[in-house]
């Protein structure tokens, strides 16, 4: 089982898999499961700086994909915090997402509360395309300066050999 899976990493940490690699790597790590994008995202430009934008825009998609399904998993499990109601930080939650609406979405971006955001939003049932547009800008701008920091800012700061 482990060849078989360090066979299939091999094969995806090519670079002609390289932005199909970041799609999958990038959804996956948007929704709830504990994961980062960003070495993947970073190993691929390091390895083909000539693929910057093409890997930005590519992370970008999927990380947003993967908020709209934690979007639609909000949306669908509306029920399950009826047994939250009325505890004093739910109220400041929602009164604080309420007051944003869909523009707190901008925060997509963030480590440990950004996926859950998204969830809420959809629980919320804040419409959804606005939700979408903003979770797009963040994690983009995220991936940019990101990305570019580790390239321009930080060039001998990580290693991939």
């Amino acid at each position: 089982m482990n060849e078989t899976l360090n066979e299939l990493l091999q094969l995806l940490a090519l670079p002609e898999y390289g932005l199909s690699t970041v799609f999958v790597v990038s959804f996956i790590s948007a929704t709830l499961l504990p994961m980062g994008s960003e070495p993947a995202v970073f190993g691929l430009i390091k390895l083909r700086p000539d693929l910057f934008w093409p890997t930005i825009a590519v992370a970008t998609v999927g990380n947003t994909l993967g908020g709209a399904v934690d979007w639609a998993m909000g949306y669908g499990a509306h029920q399950v915090a009826d047994k939250y109601r009325g505890s004093r930080t739910h109220g400041r939650a929602l009164s604080w997402l309420e007051k944003l609406g869909p523009k707190a979405c901008l925060l997509a971006w963030l480590p440990a509360v950004g996926d859950p955001l998204c969830a809420v939003a959809g629980w919320l049932r804040l419409p959804f395309w606005p939700c979408l547009l903003y979770m797009a800008i963040g994690k983009f701008a995220r991936y940019v300066t990101m990305t570019a920091a580790l390239l321009w800012v930080f060039p001998g700061g990580l290693s991939l050999s």
